[in-house]
């Protein structure tokens, strides 16, 4: 019972009855330990092992191309918990922190940083294979609709370049049902979705560009001016690098709304510039109708209100061109042949059967081709046609109702397509042209009251030049005839033009006596020391307000001039009053103006020499009296009664070329004689 006893105590020192000398009651126990396992007992222990759960979730494929496998919902809340903690008070810790950390914003530099990225990203993307990538569109237009200003430039400048870059050569038309419906390969069906689908996005790109651009010019913040400059700047360039696309009425319409502004800024030179720019290298003819018919509607919409510069747009159109110089009467004209002398080469050996299989090819090929040339050249024609009409009718409504400022260039416009005015017109138009002349008159006698009247410091400003209006209309109304069967016909149409004739010669010495004769528009003038208001603003008494700015008025004088003096069949009288009167005038004009008029004489001398040969021989003279130089009729101011002594004095000029012009018509005089 002891030992039973003995194997229940806890008690591990020895009894005291015992001594130090005995062995101890568990050396039994102790001598085993050898044959213990301890790392079995380790192994066999229950241990915590990590519940691993097997994701049942696709791969997916990034738009960079990367196959990236997803995790379950189930492990992501796992690896959540294990973080943060499994409790209620660590999930509510949680969120306070995430609610503290949204109020964060982004610096504005550094969205603008990642703006630039990821507009470079998705433009490389979209360049390198936009069908592939057609939803990048939409991705740039939300960066877009960004609040900052540079990243709102950043995302129409990036549209722009991918546009211009993968826009096709063709115009895509919309799909209809029939087409829907039919039958299609996979490539063809591909090819059309990327097609719709371009349009679409190019279409809310169009609208955004429009929105945006509405807002220049206006009393707005700087950051809404500078995107509408922007705006503009990408409608100006996809009108010249895209006309042949869609929606190309939507783009002509935002540059056509910034020129009804009367704020003449930058934006609104680019306009001007892009449109005079889209008129002459149009070849088709619709982009120039588009653009004549908003500029004719923006124009009667505000009344005739507009600058100037919108109506000399016109000035640019390619109306006609092909038709515009007249052929030689007496000889035929043939293109000039090459002496280029053509390399031999192999003749190649041919059957038969298989060269008249060419020829049939050949034929059939020529025939493609001239049936092309002829559509395209009809259609052309048409629409240039449609667009004449409606220039001659703006013109038409503006000398109606006699706006002064807009005068100036229509008579330059007529002045330019007046051999394409239809015949039954003209009788019209020259009455028309008689008013303005006659209206003139009355204006420029009435100025030179007011200026005798009033005193230096009460003189108004002049906003309308008289003489110019007169040259235009002159050169109008000759232009009309020249090189149309009506010259042949006038009396048959009674058209009398001995009034334009008559006033340009009473004219003369006004021409001769204008100081501004050689400057246009573009040349710099100082202010008149004389008017205290050109003190005011020197930038606006550099430039003048001739109402046309395309000739100088010495060029429209000879031009004038020309036309009535070099027809053969000009009467003596006439031609020998106008050739004293230009003498008088050479001494007072300018050097390079007084060349031209000496110029224009020698050409006079040889078509009719004859008859003004007595002017520079004192002892046959034909007419008696004396010479009327301020006469109003032509041929009753006595022309051969005088002589044409101021050549003296041109000889004595201190410009050469002037002295030699001189020589050059005495030469033809000594022949003649």
């Amino acid at each position: 019972m002891a030992v039973a006893r003995a194997s229940k105590r806890r008690r591990i020192s020895p009894p005291e009855s015992l001594s130090s000398t005995e062995p101890l009651a568990h050396d039994g126990h102790v001598s085993k330990a050898s044959g213990w396992n301890l790392e079995q007992q380790y192994e066999q222990r229950p241990r915590e092992q990590k519940k691993v759960s097997e994701s049942t979730r696709l791969p997916i494929k990034t738009a960079e191309g990367r196959i990236e496998r997803l995790a379950s919902p189930e492990s992501e809340q796992e690896t959540v918990d294990s973080l943060f903690g499994s409790g209620d008070e660590d999930a509510s810790d949680t969120q306070e922190t995430e609610a503290e950390e949204r109020p964060v914003e982004i610096p504005i530099l550094q969205q603008i940083i990642e703006a630039k990225e990821e507009l470079a990203r998705i433009g490389t993307l979209l360049s390198e294979n936009p069908e592939e990538h057609i939803g990048g569109f939409r991705k740039i237009a939300e960066i877009g609709t960004s609040t900052n200003a540079t990243v709102k430039k950043l995302a129409l400048a990036t549209q722009l370049a991918v546009y211009k870059d993968i826009i096709p050569g063709y115009r895509i038309r919309p799909l209809g049902e029939l087409d829907s419906s039919e039958k299609v390969s996979k490539e063809v069906r591909k090819l059309r979705s990327f097609e719709q689908a371009l349009v679409t996005n190019y279409q809310n790109y169009i609208k955004e560009v429009a929105k945006c651009a509405k807002a220049s010019g206006e009393s707005s913040s700087e950051d809404r001016a500078s995107i509408a400059t922007v705006a503009i700047s990408c409608a100006c360039t996809l009108l010249l690098a895209v006309p042949h696309f869609n929606f190309r009425s939507e783009l002509i319409k935002i540059l056509v709304d910034k020129l009804s502004t009367r704020i003449k800024d930058g934006d609104f030179s680019k306009c001007l510039e892009i449109l005079e720019k889209l008129f002459r290298e149009d070849d088709d003819g619709n982009p120039s109708l588009d653009g004549v018919t908003q500029l004719s509607k923006l124009i009667k919409a505000r009344d005739y209100r507009i600058d100037e510069s919108v109506l000399n747009t016109f000035l640019h159109l390619r109306l006609l061109s092909e038709f515009s110089s007249r052929g030689s009467q007496n000889r035929i004209d043939k293109p000039a042949s090459t002496d280029v002398k053509k390399a031999k080469f192999k003749k190649e050996f041919r059957t038969k059967k298989y060269r008249k299989i060419l020829k049939e090819r050949k034929a059939v090929e020529k025939e493609f081709k001239e049936a092309d040339a002829i559509v395209l050249h009809e259609e052309r024609d048409r629409l240039q046609a449609e667009t004449l009409k409606i220039v001659f009718v703006t013109y038409f409504r503006i000398l109606k109702t006699r706006v002064p400022n807009l005068t100036g260039a229509v008579l330059e416009g007529l002045a330019k397509y007046a051999h394409l005015i239809n015949q039954d017109f003209f009788g019209d138009l020259l009455e028309t042209l008689k008013d303005l002349i006659s209206s003139a008159s009355f204006e420029d006698s009435t100025q030179q009251t007011e200026e005798d009247t009033l005193d230096t410091s009460e003189k108004p400003a002049s906003q309308h030049d008289p003489l110019r209006s007169t040259l235009l209309s002159t050169t109008t109304a000759f232009t009309l005839l020249e090189g149309q069967d009506a010259a042949r016909s006038a009396s048959a149409l009674h058209l009398d033009l001995s009034f334009f004739t008559t006033h340009l010669y009473k004219t003369l010495h006004s021409f001769a006596l204008n100081s501004d004769i050689e400057l246009s528009s573009k040349s710099l003038r100082l202010p008149d020391p004389h008017d205290p208001s050109s003190h005011h603003n020197l930038s606006e008494s550099i430039t003048t307000n001739n109402k046309v700015n395309l000739k100088t008025p010495s060029v429209l004088l000879l031009r004038a001039l020309s036309s009535i003096l070099l027809p053969r069949s000009v009467p003596p009288l006439r031609v020998a009053a106008f050739v004293k009167q230009l003498h008088i005038c050479s001494l007072q004009l300018p050097e390079k103006s007084a060349q031209a008029v000496l110029g224009l004489l020698h050409q006079v001398m040889k078509v009719h020499g004859r008859k003004v040969a007595p002017l520079w021989n004192t002892e046959e003279r034909k007419g008696d009296g004396v010479f009327d130089a301020l006469r109003g009729d032509v041929e009753g101011s006595n022309p051969f009664a005088s002589t044409v002594w101021e050549g003296e004095l041109l000889r004595c000029h201190y410009v050469p070329a002037v002295r030699e012009g001189l020589k050059g018509i005495d030469r033809l005089v000594r022949e003649i004689k």
